[in-house]
């Protein structure tokens, strides 16, 4: 099943070329009810709706570090610090934005913008200090991240070895088109990736290549106790910007298209657009206190 927010955010899933709307208030209620939900006998054509971004999760979990090939290829280009298995944090979920929703370029704050292809996992069960091997009954489904991060900034967070503000800013955080039921994606760790700007290819791996296994990464974070609804990010793979030979020449700037895409789950597409042009005005001066 493919479960959609579309329009003035009700819910529905696809069937062919159809929306059925479901009778709930958002995705993350239809997951706390455990999908028992009705269809209330509406039906729109796919192609007259506008979708939304599929849920906006109580907890949003990163995980970061977990691709051996992000690392490798950073390290081939002295990036700062490693990026090695195990560095998790949360996501500002009021960052989140959907399948064609604008990422806006704070040029203020940022001259290093980035793009980052992700597999999220949503959480159907709530559940707290589980074991990998039970982790299959606490996974719902799964949708397509694209972690949008300022390197500039990071770079400055990770002397710390902490970072969230850099991934963490207003549109950085587009996921989407929909969220693909567990059942119909079949084994997570057998789909091919893709993130193409403009049309060409930036990234391109497989899941297969993860370090640490999906169901041990949902049983690692379950200390911080799930809610149902919850995203849980499975870290990108090699071909980021910053990983090229001339960043400038590939980091995201206004006017750029990114399609991010994993195989099963679709195609999450959005357009870097400018501060003005997103909100009529210049942007305001960037409070610096470090």
């Amino acid at each position: 099943m493919k479960l959609v927010t579309f329009d003035d955010h009700r819910v529905g899933r696809i069937a062919d070329d159809l929306v059925l709307e479901l009778d709930t208030s958002s995705t993350r209620e239809y997951f706390e009810r455990g999908g028992t939900v009705r269809e209330t006998g509406r039906r729109v054509p796919l192609a007259e709706v506008r979708l939304r971004a599929p849920i906006v999760p109580k907890k949003f979990f990163h995980t970061a570090g977990n691709f051996r090939e992000h690392h490798d290829d950073l390290v081939r280009v002295n990036w700062s610090h490693p990026v090695n298995k195990g560095i998790v944090f949360f996501q500002n979920v009021d960052a989140i934005i959907g399948p064609d929703d604008d990422i806006v370029y704070p040029g203020h704050l940022t001259r290093e913008l980035d793009y980052e292809l992700e597999m999220a996992v949503v959480i159907g069960k709530p559940g707290r200090f589980f074991s990998a091997d039970e982790a299959a009954e606490h996974i719902a489904g799964y949708l397509v991240f694209n972690d949008i991060t300022a390197r500039d900034i990071q770079r400055r967070e990770m002397q710390s070895g902490v970072f969230s503000f850099s991934k963490a800013i207003d549109t950085f955080c587009p996921i989407g088109p929909y969220i693909v039921t567990a059942d119909e994606v079949g084994d997570p760790h057998d789909l091919n990736m893709e993130l193409r700007v403009n049309g060409q290819v930036r990234q391109k791996s497989h899941t297969g290549r993860m370090s640490v296994s999906i169901p041990q990464l949902i049983a690692y974070h379950s200390p911080q106790t799930y809610s149902a609804g919850d995203l849980i990010t499975t870290g990108t793979v090699a071909g980021v910007a910053a990983s090229t030979d001339d960043p400038f020449a590939n980091y995201l700037k206004p006017g750029d298209v990114v399609e991010a895409e994993i195989e099963k789950l679709g195609v999450l597409r959005n357009r870097v657009v400018s501060w003005e042009d997103a909100h009529g005005t210049l942007p305001p001066a960037a409070d610096q206190w470090i």
